[in-house]
């Protein structure tokens, strides 16, 4: 894919340089030379640009892109400028990095077709895994129900699903376990696969119902 990832802090350079390992096209741009000149070894084009000027955005040739991503931060004005850009050039999906709920909205009402939280986004996260370390991963799929990837409890072990019957005890259902005695991922597990200590059980769940798996304790 052809990627265009506009300020290079922290967040957006490691983005950049993942997407270009991942073999995308990656076009980095941003104000601080000194920004440019660190990443450039790293993606197939970066270059100087103020994202802000509507005419450098054209000549970039952004609308052929198939993602732009704008991370300017901490300037809101300079993001929202640069999103209202991009969509009167007919970019045809632009993530913008929000920095607070407000900055949202105005970003999805110049044509930001989605937006990311990446700071907050990690912070709950790291709080989620401090509170429950067993909780390997875990992504939100729809509002209050969660996918994890989860460590199971010293009670679960030596048991087969039926005999744990998370569906009924907890309203949990396991979609999939990650083994490593032998190596490999068994999706829907039949009733009778017996949970090892080295797994790892991928379930789905409302929030709080997963929280009840969470807080149990070898």
């Amino acid at each position: 894919m052809k990627i265009a990832i506009i300020g290079l802090s922290s967040f957006g350079a490691q983005l950049a340089i993942s997407l270009a390992k991942d073999g995308h096209d990656v076009t980095a741009l941003d104000v601080d030379r000194n920004r440019v000149d660190q990443i450039k070894s790293s993606v197939p084009f970066a270059v100087v640009m103020n994202a802000t000027d509507k005419d450098s955005l054209k000549a970039l040739g952004l609308k052929d892109m198939d993602i732009v991503v704008v991370s300017i931060g901490p300037a809101m004005e300079a993001s929202i400028l640069a999103v209202h850009y991009l969509n009167e050039l007919g970019v045809r999906r632009i993530v913008a990095k929000a920095l607070s709920e407000d900055h949202a909205q105005i970003l999805e009402a110049v044509g930001a077709t989605e937006v990311v939280y990446p700071e907050r986004d990690m912070a709950i996260k790291i709080a989620h895994r401090l509170i429950y370390p067993n909780v390997l991963e875990y992504v939100e799929v729809s509002a209050g129900v969660h996918i994890q990837e989860l460590s199971p409890p010293g009670s679960f072990i030596g048991k087969s699903l039926r005999d744990l019957d998370l569906i009924n005890r907890f309203g949990v259902q396991v979609l999939a376990v990650r083994e490593f005695v032998p190596e490999r991922l068994t999706y829907i597990p039949k009733a009778d696969f017996v949970v090892k200590d080295s797994d790892v059980l991928i379930v789905m769940g409302e929030e709080d119902k997963l929280n009840k798996i969470n807080k149990l304790r070898d």
